[in-house]
């Protein structure tokens, strides 16, 4: 019963052939598990689909994976429906695992160490550049933020900056004094290249136009390429980076949240799976019994 189900999909659904192999794969696997023919499978009923997915988690099997063998097997039953073999899904109450939150990716603090406190040009868009690094990894705000930003947003005697977030909900966040000097140095040279009024945008292009997100994105990736991080290059992973860093630090998860500009806390948590890796280490190195 299998054969005809993987011509169903080819020809009526239009599966490609990788997708028709993995389909096949899962059902085989599923025969296997439970010892019976193909000629079986209609009979199969929810319990030991149950199972079988029980199986294959406790076996590490990734959730992804195990949601794929679920779609398979849901699949082939809706297509026995259709046909008129079976007249219920066995697998129509069987309920996906859910998708474990991806980990966010980050830099160590000594490769940006590196990139931050190395030698910078004095001319206009080495200046732009560096600033607009060490602002994202400097205040961990968002790529959308940083384009929107005015000269006038920017307040150097009180070290901090006003930013625009989403929902049009507005936040200060303040500068470290190393911040405030990048950009006291590019504002210089900012405004003797372009009239800067406060209510101009804060980056400009070399022609002077605002900065778009895909030159912001440009320049990231050069300037960490070009001290040899390695990893995925982004302005989000310098948000990440930021969030992270903070936390080994010891700011707490509300103060971080508030940065950040989250709207509940349970976007800020993901970012304690570095401290709980640190305190695993200590742990195993200091307790006596570890």
């Amino acid at each position: 019963m299998i054969a005809p189900f993987l011509q169903y999909l080819q020809s009526e659904k239009r599966y490609s052939a990788h997708t028709l192999r993995a389909y096949q794969s899962d059902l085989e696997q599923l025969v296997d598990y439970l010892s019976v023919s193909e000629n079986d499978l209609p009979k199969v009923n929810y319990r030991q689909l149950r199972t079988w997915f029980a199986e294959l988690i406790a076996q590490g099997l990734s959730t992804r994976s195990v949601n794929r063998k679920v779609s398979s097997v849901s699949a082939y039953f809706r297509y026995l429906v259709r046909e008129g073999v079976l007249a219920q899904n066995p697998a129509e109450k069987i309920v996906n695992p859910k998708n474990g939150k991806r980990l966010p990716f980050f830099y160590k603090e000594e490769q940006l160490s590196q990139l931050l406190n190395g030698e910078v040009n004095d001319d206009y868009e080495s200046r732009r550049n560096h600033a607009i690094v060490e602002l994202l990894y400097g205040t961990g705000m968002r790529l959308s933020e940083l384009v929107g930003l005015q000269v006038g947003d920017v307040n150097l005697g009180s070290q901090t900056v006003k930013v625009l977030g989403k929902g049009n909900k507005q936040r200060v966040i303040p500068l470290s004094p190393k911040l405030c000097e990048a950009l006291k140095n590019y504002l210089e040279l900012l405004s003797q290249t372009f009239a800067a009024p406060s209510e101009s945008a804060l980056f400009r292009t070399a022609k002077g136009e605002p900065v778009y997100a895909g030159l912001v994105y440009k320049i990231v990736r050069q300037q960490l390429a070009s001290k040899g991080v390695v990893g995925k290059k982004s302005p989000h992973v310098l948000r990440h980076s930021f969030a992270t860093h903070m936390l080994n630090h010891g700011a707490d998860l509300n103060s971080i949240k508030d940065l950040l500009g989250h709207a509940s806390l349970s976007a800020t948590q993901v970012y304690t799976h570095n401290n709980i890796e640190k305190l695993m280490k200590s742990y195993h190195s200091a307790h006596p019994h570890a």
